[in-house]
């Protein structure tokens, strides 16, 4: 059963191995864990129950105790919170995870067992993982050190160094420090923070830590800058300092790129400083065929290797291999331990590696490694995607980014418009990683922020693939949904600069600049008003605001519209998202401007319609009075008299014709209804002619913003995208003017009939006059 090579298997001379107790634990650990991630342990009632409960209050510790079933459906409750629905459940952690949570659970029962049981068992434990972790990485005759935080095993090795460095460090401390100040050099490429937490842990200032920067001139640019380390370090050595130890990288956090790791073994030899090496790119040391670049690696004085995410392992330790002589040393630095409890660490990577076997392994590590040659074949036929990659035949992070250099430039320059201005690049960078991300999960994409690049998406499913179980037809899609992406980010970018000249046209909009935003910019409607005053604006100005955002957002149109970032500076705005190849900027910006002027107006009518109303009543109380005056005075007296008047309007009819009267709520007066008839007639009789040639002629099925065969052969109505927005603009104006020209519109008017004469039919007797019961 056991394997020669590496010993990838249970072995069946461990006594407490055979102990019927830990079969019965592993049972129980499954159907716990299998609980656990189907959700499926509480009940109906339970669920309504803890609705209404405070879950989130803690209570006092129970007197007699809780059984195991209670327990676990505390801990679901807390897990899973009030999601019920099965997407929003944990990942499935697969066997193999079993395996490694397993291991947590045996530790915690290994420790009870005798002691010298237990320190034989635990040797055996550290032995066997040590040497299958130095055979796969190919470091021979190394050491292993496994910890939880993946920098503690380079806090450690720092520590080993500064006793090998310092005979009396032991003793004196940090006075031995004192007179020679130790220099730690990091890579300016290196992980954010970890030169400052290596200081803190060790007790040590910052001026000990040297950040090298990367190639400037020749090579990669997140390659550490080689001659300048040696410039550096011969200063600090002329300078009384003592070079400590240099980390370096084979793959960098960013975009994965691989330092010049032979060329810097060497600098540390010829200064006798020791080198530390991490990176994800270690993980292609397990494979066949590894580039020297990372070959390299394996003459190193350490290395940190993180085992659980490039096999999809939870909880499982991080692993530092290193090359010391000295196991004293060692142990003063805490590399090793006499307890036989923290040798149990390696346990679940133990378990893990032997149900993997030396296959399996092999084959997850060269999975996500086909997995990135996959996408980045594709990405290179691709115009519009610049990649940034060290190997392109063995890197197994991919980095790539939006780029307007080669962006299709169909209606218009891309460059002639954002030339230079990176920001805009990369929040649309931003928006393509996100956008990525939430449409396929499975492929693990994030976003990454490069120093020289910029903001890039990095597909690196070293780090990934195994806990999401990402394929080949997950990359496919992946590729599918960037292809669809592409036109709309090179439109977005190309419509920016047209959608801030038309709005710079309009004195009712305010430009909104804010680069943090993807798509084609911020507007502010601001009312003509000028008579209020500040708070009194402010507050007329979000209002207007909101209320466009709604009116927007229930136009039947692909746009997004929405009220900004979250920690947006400029407040009571309106942003518009990404844009299409067949958008009509001019229109959209003439239909906000539209929509504002009308949400201003009814504002104004409602404000003020209190007042209005009041003072037109009393008008029109005066008018009618004032009529029936003149009709007492046209008609005489004997008219109004009960038995006269019909007998002689019978004989002798008036002839008068019907006043009309219009209540104009915006100006609070009365009008006569003779000019709103005849803008009607003279309106009727134009459309009668001709019909009208201006207005926007939108086919079946066309969204608003959309022109009409835009990107295609297809003929229009019109013959140009200018033409089309020349006519709307015609149509704004001549709507503009008809609404001018008529004093009472139809729909802002209240129209209020007066009767000032009688028709041929005979008045019953004792008819008064309208009064002001008529106004309504």
């Amino acid at each position: 059963m056991m394997r020669s090579q590496t010993g990838f298997s249970i072995h069946s001379r461990v006594s407490v191995m055979m102990d019927p107790t830990l079969a019965e634990m592993g049972n129980h650990l499954s159907d716990a864990m299998k609980i656990l991630e189907s959700g499926k342990l509480e009940s109906e009632q339970g669920k309504e129950r803890r609705k209404l409960s405070w879950k989130d209050i803690p209570g006092p510790l129970q007197g007699d105790g809780q059984d195991v079933v209670s327990i676990l459906q505390l801990v679901q409750n807390l897990m899973h919170g009030d999601d019920d629905q099965q997407g929003q459940r944990m990942q499935y952690v697969g066997e193999q995870g079993h395996m490694a949570l397993l291991g947590h659970s045996l530790a915690a029962y290994i420790s009870v067992l005798e002691r010298e049981r237990l320190r034989k068992l635990t040797t055996r434990i550290l032995s066997d993982t040590t040497l299958w972790l130095c055979r796969l990485f190919r470091y021979e005759n190394g050491s292993a050190y496994y910890h939880e935080d993946d920098r503690e095993g380079l806090v450690k090795v720092c520590r080993l160094v500064i006793n090998t460095h310092y005979e009396d460090y032991a003793t004196e401390g940090f006075t031995m420090l004192s007179s020679k100040h130790p220099v730690i050099y990091q890579s300016a490429a290196c992980r954010p923070g970890l030169g400052q937490h290596l200081c803190s842990q060790l007790a040590l200032p910052l001026s000990c830590l040297c950040i090298v920067p990367c190639n400037t001139m020749f090579g990669s640019l997140h390659q550490m800058d080689v001659a300048l380390l040696d410039k550096l370090i011969r200063d600090d050595r002329e300078s009384g300092k003592v070079p400590l130890l240099l980390i370096a990288n084979a793959g960098t956090p960013g975009a994965g790129h691989t330092d010049k790791l032979s060329r810097l073994k060497e600098l540390c030899v010829q200064y006798n400083m020791w080198l530390h090496v991490e990176g994800v790119n270690l993980a292609t040391l397990a494979l066949g065929q590894v580039s020297s670049a990372v070959t390299a690696a394996t003459k190193c004085d350490s290395m940190t290797l993180t085992p659980g995410p490039w096999l999809g392992l939870p909880a499982v330790p991080a692993v530092t291999l290193y090359r010391h002589e000295d196991p004293a040393l060692s142990l003063a630095a805490g590399l090793t331990s006499s307890q036989p409890v923290e040798k149990l660490r390696a346990l679940p990577l133990w378990l893990s590696l032997q149900y993997l076997g030396h296959d399996g392994i092999l084959q997850r590590i060269k999975h996500a490694s086909q997995l990135s040659q996959q996408l980045l074949e594709h990405l290179k036929t691709l115009a519009s995607i610049k990649t940034s990659v060290e190997d392109e035949l063995n890197s197994p992070v991919v980095v790539f980014r939006f780029s307007q250099d080669s962006a299709p430039s169909s209606g218009g320059s891309v460059e002639g418009y954002f030339a230079g201005e990176r920001d805009v690049l990369d929040v649309l960078n931003r928006w393509l990683g996100e956008q990525l991300a939430q449409q396929v999960p499975l492929s693990g994409v994030d976003v990454v922020e490069l120093e020289d690049e910029g903001t890039c998406v990095r597909f690196s499913p070293l780090m990934t693939a195994a806990a999401l179980g990402t394929q080949e037809n997950d990359v496919a899609a992946l590729v599918e949904k960037l292809g669809e992406m592409i036109p709309v980010l090179s439109c977005t970018l190309r419509y920016r600069q047209d959608f801030k000249d038309e709005v710079l046209q309009q004195a009712s909009l305010s430009y909104i600049e804010d680069l943090s935003w993807p798509g084609l910019g911020g507007v502010r409607y601001e009312p003509r008003a000028t008579d209020l005053d500040e708070d009194k604006r402010q507050h007329s100005v979000e209002k207007i605001n909101n209320d466009l955002l709604k009116k927007l957002m229930e136009l039947d149109t692909d746009l997004y519209f929405s009220g900004g970032p979250e920690f947006c500076e400029e407040k009571n705005c309106i942003f518009i998202g990404m844009a299409t190849e067949d958008l009509d900027v001019a229109e959209l910006v003439e239909t906000i401007v539209s929509i504002g002027r009308e949400i201003e107006e009814s504002g104004k009518l409602f404000e003020n319609m209190t007042e209005v109303v009041r003072r037109g009543i009393q008008e029109a109380e005066l008018q009618l009075q004032k009529a029936n005056e003149e009709k007492l005075m046209e008609e005489g007296v004997l008219r109004q008299i009960p038995l006269v008047g019909p007998v002689l309007n019978w004989f002798s009819p008036v002839q008068a014709s019907v006043k009309g009267r219009t209540f104009n709520l915006a100006e609070g007066c009365l009008d006569s209804t003779e000019p709103v008839y005849s803008v009607k007639a003279q309106m009727n009789k134009e459309a009668s002619l001709d019909s009208p040639k201006s207005i926007t002629k939108r086919f079946p099925g066309q969204k608003l913003f959309r022109r009409h065969g835009a990107g295609s052969d297809s003929v229009s109505d019109t013959s140009s995208v200018s033409q089309l927005e020349e006519s709307f603009r015609e149509t704004a104006h001549v709507q503009a003017n008809n609404a001018d020209e008529a004093e009472v519109p139809e729909e802002r008017h209240v129209h209020i009939v007066e009767e000032t004469a009688l028709s041929d039919q005979r008045v019953p007797e004792g008819q008064e006059t309208e009064s002001v019961d008529t106004l309504r």
